[in-house]
């Protein structure tokens, strides 16, 4: 099993109050994630190479932003993952997925935060025949990660 980097989570919006939030629960989940994402690790993967992993939360305005300058979409998303370590998260488009599919919110930021991880473990979603294997091993991952946790 390999050792966990330090995951660091920052929450950098206003929109999604903490308590709605439950970071706590989201935190389990993606610690008990980890040795899936290192199983389901692929060549070009990232992980070995970081000491820490940055989960940061954001609304949908900073992601937009963030989206327009790294990837030239001017949208908001869900989640956008840096090589060097950092998962930006909308915690807007989380709590709003969350409502609309009667999910815990804890759960479906994990979800996103789960898809980062699996971006650094070399897994990609840019094709999709891609884009369905990926899905479909993080939600193997999520199904066991968030048992009893939320």
């Amino acid at each position: 099993m390999s050792i966990a980097p330090e995951f660091v989570w920052l929450n950098r919006q206003r929109a999604v109050r903490p308590s709605q939030l439950r970071l706590a629960d989201t935190q389990t989940a993606v610690e008990r994630a980890w040795p899936l994402v290192v199983e389901a690790e692929r060549r070009g993967s990232f992980l070995k190479r970081l000491p820490e992993i940055s989960f940061v939360l954001v609304s949908d305005a900073r992601i937009a932003a963030l989206h327009d300058e790294f990837m030239r979409d001017p949208t908001p998303t869900d989640v956008i993952t840096f090589h060097h370590g950092e998962i930006v998260i909308s915690a807007e488009t989380a709590h709003r997925e969350a409502r609309r599919r009667a999910l815990p919110l804890p759960g479906e930021l994990a979800r996103y935060a789960v898809h980062g991880l699996l971006h650094l473990a070399g897994w990609s979603d840019t094709d999709p025949g891609e884009a369905a294997d990926m899905r479909a091993i993080q939600e193997k991952i999520l199904r066991r990660a968030l048992r009893g946790v939320c």
